[in-house]
């Protein structure tokens, strides 16, 4: 092992189902991913983990420790959006940084396309990726699209996949759209066409599989960051992966992305370091399932984008062998967040929360932040028979749908589709056990508004957490407002992105 800590691959998998991994789905899909099922068994699979409401808030969460709505990234980044990650908003990689790990982040980011809010500038050595989802990066192929205005396309088309470098070298050039550069090296290789999409997994996988080889060689910890295209819409595949299932393209997809993950736990088996790695694979947010076929799945209500349980949880898989036991299932409750002071433990650093929370100092930066995480090394290894956890707060991209403390739910509010729909605010508060009702198919049992009555003793306890919650904030508010599609606040955005291109 690193004298520092394991190394550490992380798998970010895009809008993959609950249930689409065949660890997860025991036989009752049609279709096996024995590379994923292999870190199950041979290490930890969790029922209750959740993710985000969507791609952004998801990675946003996974990567710095707190709520998206803390760091303003609550839903997608589009093309020319001023929201990005902030650089008072710590990620895993600055501090890890400091403990000797060399960083890479391979494939999607979203986590905001100017200069600034690229991951070279917030602690990883290489970036190579798309910085939004697969149906941006196609929309200029549309027949309608307007190619030829060269103002929209300057302000508004989707930048390329970039090749970026960490530099101590601090360039001040400034580019009108992108902003100043700073202390990085960009490399635009070139748009995410339809095409290129039948074979970015090839793309992203070798470039992980070089900066681990590396690395090794190095004698360096590494922290791998790989962030597939898969499976988001729309699934391009190449000749090798379509109708290889019988199943259909997601299906199929699914099958390239399990390749992927083995290709990696191979080269870790390769080199040797297979024991000296922590491998995680998870999801960014629930199943996107009103695009079905080409969506995933889940036997959860809901779906992506909705407060719903399938909006919300996600596959998690983690192994570290000799440390958390192989093939063990685990039901308490994990979020994304809980990962960077997870991981950091690991590492040797058990109390990042509460160094963050006084003000920690991680290389030549200051962080000053409350981690919304927690430290689940004990409860994966089996010290600890309970998760850390005992609570999660269900944001959208604006509101507050719903808290979990323990086994109960409480809705505050409810909305069923993601685009369309409008929310909806109950007269009480809706509960739901979760261990009872986990699917919460029963809510609209003609016995359930009997249930609700009864059941009216849950709503003060969760007004008093959500009490506590909001505490949190006034003290850590809002990094940045997150974006709007409302018609005043776009109408805003666009006259910014103007104003700042003509200055």
């Amino acid at each position: 092992m690193a004298e520092t800590g394991p190394n550490v691959l992380i798998i970010l998998a895009d809008d993959v189902g609950w249930s689409d991994a065949s660890c997860y789905h025991d036989g009752l899909m049609g279709t096996t991913t024995p590379n994923i099922d292999r870190i199950a068994d041979e290490g930890a699979r969790l029922t209750d983990c959740y993710a985000q409401a969507s791609c952004t808030a998801g990675r946003a969460a996974l990567i710095t420790g707190q709520l998206p709505m803390r760091t303003g990234l609550t839903t997608v980044g589009l093309p020319g959006a001023e929201q990005g990650l902030q650089p008072e908003d710590p990620t895993l990689a600055e501090l890890v940084k400091p403990l000797g790990y060399a960083t890479a982040q391979i494939g999607k980011n979203h986590l905001g396309d100017r200069n600034e809010f690229l991951p070279t500038v917030h602690g990883f050595d290489e970036f190579y990726g798309n910085l939004y989802h697969l149906n941006a990066e196609e929309e200029p192929e549309q027949p309608d699209y307007p190619r030829d205005h060269p103002a929209f396309q300057r302000f508004f088309a989707p930048r390329g996949v970039l090749d970026c470098r960490a530099s101590e070298v601090d360039d001040d050039s400034v580019d009108e759209r992108f902003g100043r550069v700073g202390k990085q090296t960009i490399h635009d290789s070139g748009p995410l066409t339809r095409e290129r999409m039948e074979t970015i997994e090839d793309d992203l996988l070798n470039h992980s599989i070089d900066f681990i080889r590396r690395s090794h060689e190095a004698g360096e910890p590494f922290l791998v960051w790989h962030n597939t295209t898969r499976m988001h819409v729309w699934t391009r595949l190449s000749e090798r992966w379509r109708d290889k299932t019988g199943f259909g393209v997601y299906a199929d997809g699914m099958q390239e992305l399990d390749w992927v993950v083995g290709e990696l736990l191979g080269t870790l088996d390769e080199l040797g370091i297979a024991d000296d790695t922590i491998v995680i694979f998870t999801s960014d947010n629930g199943a996107e399932k009103f695009t079905w076929p080409d969506g995933g799945t889940s036997p959860f209500r809901g779906e992506k984008g909705l407060g719903w349980e399938g909006g919300f949880r996600a596959p998690f898989l983690i192994r570290w062998p000799g440390h958390i036991p192989a093939a063990q299932v685990l039901n308490g409750i994990f979020s994304l967040e809980d990962v960077v002071p997870t991981i950091l433990a690991a590492a040797g650093v058990g109390d990042i929360k509460e160094r963050l929370l006084a003000g920690h100092q991680a290389g030549d930066k200051h962080f000053r932040v409350h981690l919304d995480g927690y430290n689940q090394l004990p409860y994966l290894t089996g010290q600890s028979p309970e998760s850390a956890r005992d609570e999660f707060f269900y944001y959208g991209e604006h509101d507050l749908f719903a808290i979990r403390y323990r086994n109960w739910k409480i809705h505050f509010q409810t909305k069923d589709d993601w685009f369309g729909g409008q929310l909806e605010r109950p007269t009480v508060p809706l509960p739901v056990n979760l261990r009872a009702d986990p699917f919460e198919q029963h809510m609209s049992a003609p016995s359930y508004p009997i249930y609700v009555g009864e059941k009216l003793w849950t709503v003060m306890p969760a007004g008093y957490i959500l009490q506590q919650h909001a505490q949190t904030f006034a003290q850590f508010p809002p990094r940045q407002a997150p974006p709007d599609f409302n018609p005043s606040q776009m109408l805003a955005a666009v006259l910014s992105t103007v104003a700042n291109g003509l200055e």
